[in-house]
């Protein structure tokens, strides 16, 4: 892997394009685009070219119009903007690819504006309307996704009491928002094994029904891990043909990379398969599960950190504590509100022991692997941080760690995070969908610092936004919104003090996610050597007032100078 310093990184991108110069190869080019805003997303403020000239997928000048068009060949391409902006294609800088494929059997319980469900009634009738129209047998699985129950008029989970005199002879489950838990009925639980037996175990929940031992429907975190991988797939040839459809629903969005965010083992065996086959149009990158550390280090079927046919194994993913939305991210004063099952005094907890935490970060980092970890509350991130502190990494070593989520930071998290070279991914989208529910839980103090691009900025710090899909859709635009106005539904501005600029948010999406995947010297930007990876909009976010953000559509998505999306 490249190694460089973490700080200047950014400024990197525009000393590269500076000793670039004019220099440009001979042509013919294949393409030229001109006649709109053209944003290279070099440097550390806004700067724009009249004409990009493109060569076998990469681009080979940047500059005039006229001295572009001296490029001109018989058979090339001249692209005309017509007003319209170009930008380098979008870097998801984390979600989670494969849940794209398993959305195509499953129902939408969502809040608005995701989702049709307001209450309880609601979900129950999405779940019903499903059922009729998948002509779901009896016995078989009815799964809905987006459930958040901080959304619900009745304002609390979904139990089996809820579901099972609607659905008597199927399998429910609700996947829970954040992706970290699920509501199933009675026939789910018997399947899963899970009774008034079962014990919670470390670092999960399991809500009860009151005064009793009996699973009320509820479960998060390690308790819930194990159901979701036992989770029934549909075939590997029917998944292989819902790869096209999946990448689709990035590159409608502008997106030319994606992120499979949680990789086991079987899933990387899948899509390695369809990396076989040629049937990735878009670059993925795959971070490793670390349940199964010991399967994936030193095994020579696990490349790391290089591409094979678009699919790029890069990291190590540990998860180290839970939502804060579901009120289980780990936090150091207790929850306002209490825990998910009523706790008291409660503040989440590690996904893994401390100690553990420790050692297998260690091993990961010896092993030369980049590391991603999870973490949202503030004693999660300080383990984090002890990890790497101890295994004596600093930002000179240029380990680029990646903290995703990053949410209920400390101001004091931001040094350690520079002098380690921690990278935070951040989520400024909370800010709109649970912001009104985080100032409940820990109040507005912390709740304002939720997300700090700003403050990371001026620490000096190379920071991404990410959507987390499906936690949250992938539109870019609402992403960009959410950066720069962090306005919560009921229209409270969250921390106006860490609002961002345009540009600043669209680093989040570009420069800075290359950056953290090592690849600032092959995407990210539009510059001399790099991909010609493109997103087409319909404005130019730098020149759209904050209210219109969101109101910017997606025209065109072009990875290495081939159109994967075009709007209708």
């Amino acid at each position: 892997m490249t190694r460089r310093r973490l700080l200047p990184a950014f400024a990197l991108a525009g000393a590269a394009i500076l000793a670039a110069g004019c220099s440009r190869r001979p042509g013919p080019a294949d393409t030229i685009y001109f006649g709109g805003p053209i944003l290279t997303m070099v440097g550390e403020a806004p700067a724009y070219v009249e004409a990009v000239a493109v060569e076998d997928g990469r681009i080979v000048f940047t500059g005039t119009k006229a001295e572009a068009l001296e490029l001109a060949g018989p058979a090339t391409s001249l692209r005309d903007l017509r007003g319209t902006a170009m930008l380098p294609g979008f870097i998801d800088a984390h979600s989670h690819f494969m849940f794209a494929l398993n959305m195509v059997n499953q129902v939408n319980v969502a809040g608005p504006p995701v989702g049709p469900c307001t209450d309880i009634p609601s979900v129950i009738a999405a779940l019903k309307a499903y059922r009729a129209a998948a002509r779901i047998p009896e016995g078989g699985w009815i799964i809905g996704w987006g459930y958040d129950p901080e959304q619900l008029a009745e304002r609390r989970h979904i139990t089996k009491r809820d579901l099972d005199p609607h659905f008597p002879g199927h399998k429910v489950m609700l996947i829970h928002v954040s992706s970290h838990g699920a509501v199933l009925n009675s026939k789910a639980l018997e399947w899963a094994g899970i009774d008034e037996n079962t014990k919670t175990p470390p670092g999960g929940v399991i809500n009860r029904l009151p005064g009793s031992n009996e699973p009320a429907g509820l479960l998060m975190e390690t308790a819930y891990l194990p159901v979701m991988a036992r989770l029934p797939q549909p075939s590997e040839a029917q998944r292989l043909e819902l790869v096209r459809g999946a990448q689709m629903t990035y590159a409608r969005e502008g997106y030319t990379h994606a992120q499979e965010g949680f990789t086991h083992l079987k899933d990387f065996r899948f899509l390695r398969k369809a990396a076989d086959e040629d049937r990735f149009f878009l670059d993925i990158a795959a971070l490793a599960a670390f349940t199964e550390v010991p399967q994936w280090l030193n095994h020579p079927d696990y490349a790391f950190g290089r591409y094979y046919k678009r699919l790029k194994l890069q990291g190590v993913k540990f998860v180290q504590d839970g939502s804060p939305q579901g009120r289980t991210a780990y936090v150091t004063s207790p929850y306002l509100t209490g825990g998910p099952g009523g706790e008291k005094d409660w503040r989440g907890e590690p996904t893994l022991p401390r100690e553990q935490f420790l050692e297998q970060v260690q091993a990961v980092l010896d092993a030369g692997l980049q590391v991603f970890v999870h973490a949202n509350g503030d004693a999660a991130i300080d383990q984090v941080i002890e990890a790497v502190e101890n295994a004596g990494i600093t930002a000179a070593d240029d380990r680029r760690t990646v903290v995703i989520h990053s949410q209920f930071q400390r101001p004091d998290h931001l040094p350690a995070y520079a002098r380690l070279g921690l990278t935070p991914s951040y989520f400024t989208n909370h800010c709109f969908f649970w912001g009104d529910v985080h100032i409940n839980n820990i109040g507005m103090e912390k709740a304002a610092f939720i997300s700090p691009i700003k403050a990371a900025r001026q620490a000096g710090l190379v920071y991404s936004n990410h959507s987390d899909f499906t936690v949250t859709p992938l539109d870019p635009m609402f992403i960009l919104w959410t950066a720069m106005a962090r306005e919560t539904r009921s229209g409270t501005v969250l921390g106006p003090e860490q609002r961002v600029d345009a540009y600043t948010a669209l680093q989040g999406l570009t420069a800075g996610p290359a950056w953290q995947l090592f690849e600032e010297d092959r995407k990210g930007a539009i510059r001399e050597g790099l991909l010609a990876d493109f997103v087409i909009l319909s404005r130019d976010p730098i020149e759209t007032p904050v209210d219109e953000i969101r109101s910017i559509e997606v025209l065109e998505t072009i990875k290495e100078d081939r159109t994967v999306f075009r709007a209708e």
